[in-house]
């Protein structure tokens, strides 16, 4: 064999070989930059969605605060109606009862009649009337 062409053979095996490690580098390269832009992308979809999820929970504090104000209010409330003042209150101011030593006095007032049935209620517009009292 001639000593020029083992060089060339052994320069083109090592051209081949610096060509495959060039590849498989470049490869390597290529195949680690996606999975950085991937990292990237996940933590930034991770912060995004955490910072979304702290504000719906500070949402649903302040919801959660609300409905326990309302619900304290509610039972104050229900408090208040079950006492027995209230319930006195509420059936003289709207069912129209009085208690034992009182005499209750409704007074109608005379409403503006309609057209039609002006002559015939002219007479019975100012009657007044006292109902009986009835104990609570």
């Amino acid at each position: 064999m001639n000593k020029p062409d083992l060089i060339e053979k052994t320069q083109e095996k090592n051209n081949k070989r610096k060509n495959k490690i060039r590849f498989y580098y470049s490869f390597l390269t290529i195949v680690l930059l996606i999975c950085l832009v991937q990292i990237g992308i996940s933590a930034f979809n991770n912060i995004t969605k955490s910072i979304s999820y702290h504000g719906k929970i500070k949402k649903m504090k302040a919801l959660n605060q609300q409905a326990y104000a309302e619900n304290q209010r509610l039972k104050e409330e229900l408090e208040d109606f079950s006492s027995l003042k209230s319930l006195e209150a509420i059936a003289r101011n709207n069912l129209k009862m009085a208690g034992e030593d009182e005499v209750l006095v409704i007074i109608n007032k005379p409403q503006a009649p309609a057209p039609e049935t002006k002559k015939k209620k002219s007479s019975k517009s100012s009657a007044k009337q006292v109902k009986p009292k009835t104990k609570l």
